[in-house]
């Protein structure tokens, strides 16, 4: 089944708005990107999968000043899985406050559930390779 044009929306909204809330500090409004179990899976950057809401806000506190200043979200490519389910890969591009800056894939599985479409799993892969190597 196809990702409606109002689905496609809906969804491109909800990976955009991770970037805004992370960056302005708004851990408490992450129910309304993520599911209350969400698994967060940062294995690729040594932290595991953090499983719920609360580990997600607990790791980005204890990251601190080592969060980037910017989360930046480009080139969403949605996948229909069922009628409330969609696979959607992204690319996303994070900025230090020493202008460094790095790369990543994101790929996340999203659900319609009663409070709209939510990420029910994020995968974070680092890109640090060109070409897929």
């Amino acid at each position: 089944m196809a990702v409606s044009a109002e689905d496609r929306v809906s969804i491109t909204e909800l990976i955009r708005m991770h970037g805004h809330l992370i960056d302005n500090g708004r851990l408490d409004l992450l129910h309304e990107v993520f599911t209350e179990d969400v698994a967060y899976d940062v294995t690729a950057l040594g932290l595991g999968v953090l499983q719920g809401l609360a580990a997600i806000q607990e790791a980005a506190l204890a990251l601190g000043a080592g969060n980037p200043v910017g989360h930046h979200v480009t080139n969403i490519v949605l996948t229909s899985q069922g009628s409330d389910e969609v696979f959607a890969v992204s690319k996303g591009l994070g900025v230090n406050a020493d202008g460094t800056c790095a790369s990543v894939t994101y790929e996340d599985t999203v659900r319609r559930g009663p409070d709209g479409w939510r990420i029910t799993r994020r995968k974070v892969l680092p890109r640090r390779v060109p070409l897929g190597g």
